[in-house]
């Protein structure tokens, strides 16, 4: 990966990551409410005078365009706020909720990819038979299934099962590492069944597009034997789209795990969102959004410079 591809990515992708954050702005501020409302709640016992206080002491008392502008000012100072409920720096709050999210996300990949590609490789070698069909079932059944749905039938079946299994009650990894696996254990299941779904069709599909290649029949004509035709000649050509897919889910995760954070009670980055939307914390707000543009748009990256590695012959320019 040349350094002028990185840099023009990087600078191509400063737009859109904060064209995303003006839209973000912009619609939380449509909501009924404000900050000030969920601190006043229905028993207001201030004044006019001091809730315009309260207005002007956070900057609410401005035009839409001129808060921007100032969050677009403090952002390129690098000044990245501090939360309107709480107080504390927003960078702060990221730091401590990210690596929950992070943890969460490379679980899931890895209950996703060890589900999905050995069901895929299998469905493919196995086309159009009883095992296929039931592959083809199952990936079926994980695709319909609600996330939250899967969570809830987990948990009930492991907190009746194994009496003892920590199902809530996050403790870091430098605590208590078997702990911390426990407690990540369901959540990371449960999104990993999901993506598992998606994994194995992709991986169908670009198995049986690489089967019929011709070079495929002649690794056969030379008694390649069947094992080493799948893990060193099909499997290797058919992981492009894979790692694709795989790079667009673990965005997905880092940005889409609010429910399931909220579900088993993680502290990660959803989790913080979702609460920063319901106290209007228009800092917290603007800078977890931009924060995971930015992480998917490194993802992008990353996947292309993966791209270079399963396949020499892509060049990025």
């Amino acid at each position: 990966m040349s350094f002028a591809y990185l840099l023009r990515r990087i600078l191509t992708s400063i737009p859109t990551v904060l064209f995303v954050v003006f839209v973000v702005f912009i619609v939380i501020h449509l909501v009924p409410g404000d900050v000030v409302d969920m601190m006043l709640g229905t028993q207001n016992y201030l004044t006019k005078e001091q809730i315009e206080q309260l207005y002007k002491q956070y900057g609410l008392d401005k035009p839409l365009i001129v808060q921007f502008g100032v969050w677009l000012k403090n952002l390129f100072t690098l000044n990245f706020g501090t939360s309107l409920r709480t107080g504390r720096r927003v960078i702060d709050l990221i730091f401590d909720r990210f690596p929950v999210t992070l943890e969460l996300s490379v679980l899931s990949m890895f209950f996703a990819t060890v589900i999905g590609i050995p069901l895929g490789i299998v469905a493919a070698i196995k086309k159009n038979s009883f095992v296929d069909g039931l592959v083809r079932v199952i990936g079926l059944i994980g695709l319909s299934s609600p996330s939250f749905w899967v969570g809830a039938i987990l948990i009930v079946i492991f907190s009746g099962t194994f009496k003892g299994f920590n199902i809530f009650g996050y403790v870091h990894l430098r605590e208590d590492f078997l702990r911390n696996l426990q407690v990540m254990f369901l959540p990371s299941l449960t999104l990993g069944l999901m993506l598992s779904a998606q994994i194995m069709r992709m991986t169908r599909s670009s198995m049986l597009d690489v089967l019929q290649q011709e070079y495929i029949r002649t690794a056969k004509a030379k008694g390649v034997s069947y094992s080493q035709l799948i893990a060193k000649h099909a499997l290797k050509n058919a992981l492009i789209p894979i790692v694709t897919l795989s790079g667009i889910q673990l965005g997905y995760l880092l940005a889409g795990t609010i429910v399931i954070e909220n579900m088993f009670a993680l502290p990660g980055l959803g989790r913080l969102l979702l609460q920063a939307v319901n106290e209007r914390d228009y800092p917290v707000i603007q800078f977890v959004v931009m924060f995971i543009a930015m992480l998917i748009v490194v993802l992008n990256i990353l996947i292309d410079f993966v791209y270079t590695l399963i396949d020499p012959r892509v060049e990025l320019r």
